[in-house]
């Protein structure tokens, strides 16, 4: 990052692309003394990372202007003030449209970084197809804070994931608990998939009665683990990978491998701005097929296991 005097602008390279950094040296993070300048580095340097996961999604912006002791904004409708040449995606809502950002490249995600953009919640489909999702979540938080509550409901999931011949892929939310995300082909719609996922969910639960529940009703789980999904509908949103998280210490949520599910050192806030660029490099979902996978053959084999 090339700039002047202590507290002016800054600007930063992204490809042919000069990104102007305002107050770069405004506190977000006070714990950690972390920087809008840093925030932008962060992700200008995991921007070959997480440009593909964002690239052609609605998105839901995170903002904290003032940092993590400020007002938080949550943006789906983008500013007419953006540059031109961000994208957007004018896509239907109850009563109207929401016009959202798309973020297709580094400029973009720099621009929304200088913007106090801490978190990026993306659509778990893309813009050109918004009602038929190519990605399926499972949200797994403890009912406390015992993380091996959320580490082994993930093993028990990924030994269903596989018994339906669908690969599963790990992250770390940076909050609590941990993803499961399913690549889909896009044939489906949204309720098909939820449907499906309830399905997969009420089968985990039978698996493991005493710690695992789909009871939507926090009074009624009993201190269980609650398979979340309710994130697999039209407009619902779940944190991007490698996006930063409003909380102390600034962690980040980050992809893992299965392998690293047995890591006695594994939490959801494991990886942190400046130490999760490591984990980048290490490619942990290289294992998870590029291509996406319908869930008819999946529903079959479900409901003989069941």
């Amino acid at each position: 990052m090339s700039g002047g005097a202590k507290g002016g602008p800054r600007t930063v390279r992204a490809g042919r692309r000069m990104i102007e950094v305002h107050r770069p040296d405004k506190v977000l993070f006070p714990g950690r003394e972390l920087t809008k300048a840093d925030l932008v580095t962060h992700y200008h340097d995991l921007a070959p990372y997480i440009v593909p996961e964002l690239r052609g999604r609605p998105l839901m912006l995170e903002r904290h202007p003032d940092g993590l002791a400020g007002p938080r904004f949550m943006q789906k409708n983008i500013p007419e003030s953006y540059p031109g040449w961000i994208r957007r995606a004018e896509l239907e809502k109850q009563g109207g449209t929401v016009t959202h950002a798309v973020c297709d490249d580094t400029a973009t995600l720099l621009y929304l970084a200088d913007q106090a953009c801490l978190t990026f919640h993306r659509w778990q489909a893309r813009a050109d197809r918004p009602d038929n999702p190519d990605r399926l979540v499972f949200d797994l938080d403890p009912a406390g804070d015992d993380f091996e509550q959320v580490r082994s409901a993930a093993g028990l999931l990924g030994e269903l994931l596989g018994d339906l011949e669908l690969p599963g892929a790990l992250m770390t939310t940076g909050s609590r608990g941990l993803h499961v995300i399913v690549k889909l082909d896009r044939r489906a719609g949204f309720d098909e998939v939820r449907e499906f996922a309830g399905e997969v969910a009420e089968a985990l639960a039978a698996r493991d009665p005493d710690h695992l529940t789909t009871e939507v009703r926090t009074q009624a789980r009993g201190g269980r683990l609650y398979l979340d999904i309710q994130r697999n509908a039209y407009a619902q949103t779940s944190v991007a990978p490698y996006s930063v998280r409003a909380k102390e210490g600034a962690p980040v949520a980050t992809p893992i491998s299965w392998d690293q599910l047995g890591d006695p050192g594994l939490h959801a806030r494991r990886w942190s701005v400046g130490t999760v660029l490591e984990q980048a490099r290490k490619d942990p979902w290289s294992d998870v097929p590029a291509r996406g996978r319908g869930l008819g053959r999946a529903r079959r084999r479900l409901r003989s296991l069941r």
